[in-house]
C-alpha cells in the first residue's frame, strides 16, 4: 500500500519539472526575440532620423552602396563563369557579370545620374513592400492596422517619388528612406513593447 501511495507523487513531480523547463525555455526564447525586435526598431528609427536630416548624403550613400553591390556581384559572376566552361549558363553568367560591373562602375563614377535610376528602384521596392505589408496586416488582428497603414504609406511614398523625378532625385530618395525607416522602426518598437507587456 505504501508503494502505491508513493508512486503518483513521483510521476507528478517529473511531469511538473518537464513542463516548467519547457515553459522556461520558451519564455527565454520569446524574450530574446523581443529584444532583437526592439533593437531593430530603435536602429531603424535612428537611421530614419539621420536620413531625413541629411537627405542628399543619404541618397548619395545609398547610390554608392548600390554601385558597390553591383560591382561585387558582377565580379563574382565573372569568376563563376570561368568555372562553368562548357555549361550552357556560362555565357549568360559572364555577360550578366560584365553588365553588372559596367553599371556599378557607372553609378560610382556618376552617382548623381545613378540616383535617378536608384529613385525608380526605391519606388518599385516601396510599392512591393507596401503590398506585402497590407496583405500581412489583413491577417492579424493585433498590430494589423499599423501594418496596413505602413503599407499604404509606402505606396503613397512610391507615387510621390516617381512624381518628383528627375528634379528631386538627389533629395527625395533620402527623405523617402528616412520616413520609411522611421515608421518601420516605430512599428517594430511598438510590437516589441506590446509583446513584452503581454
Amino acid at each position: 500500500k505504501n508503494q502505491l501511495v508513493q508512486r503518483p507523487p513521483v510521476h507528478f513531480t517529473l511531469e511538473t519539472d518537464m513542463s516548467d523547463t519547457t515553459f522556461g525555455s520558451s519564455t527565454t526564447s520569446a524574450r530574446v526575440g523581443t529584444g532583437w525586435l526592439l533593437a531593430y526598431g530603435l536602429l531603424s528609427i535612428a537611421v530614419g532620423i539621420t536620413a531625413f536630416l541629411w537627405p542628399v548624403s543619404a541618397t548619395l550613400t545609398a547610390t554608392l552602396l548600390a554601385g558597390s553591390f553591383l560591382i561585387a556581384t558582377g565580379a563574382i559572376a565573372v569568376v563563376a563563369s570561368f568555372g562553368l566552361r562548357g555549361h550552357h549558363f556560362s555565357a549568360y553568367t559572364l555577360l550578366s557579370g560584365i553588365l553588372s560591373l559596367a553599371i556599378g562602375a557607372w553609378i560610382i563614377v556618376e552617382p548623381a545620374s545613378g540616383a535617378v535610376s536608384l529613385t525608380l528602384l526605391i519606388a518599385i521596392w516601396l510599392t512591393a513592400r507596401g503590398v506585402i505589408e497590407i496583405a500581412i496586416g489583413t491577417r492579424f488582428r493585433r498590430f494589423g492596422i499599423s501594418l496596413i497603414l505602413l503599407g499604404i504609406l509606402n505606396i503613397v511614398l512610391a507615387v510621390w517619388i516617381i512624381w518628383g523625378i528627375p528634379f528631386t532625385a538627389l533629395t527625395l530618395p533620402g527623405y523617402v528612406l528616412g520616413i520609411s525607416f522611421l515608421f518601420s522602426g516605430i512599428t517594430a518598437t511598438l510590437q516589441a513593447i506590446g509583446t513584452r507587456g503581454r
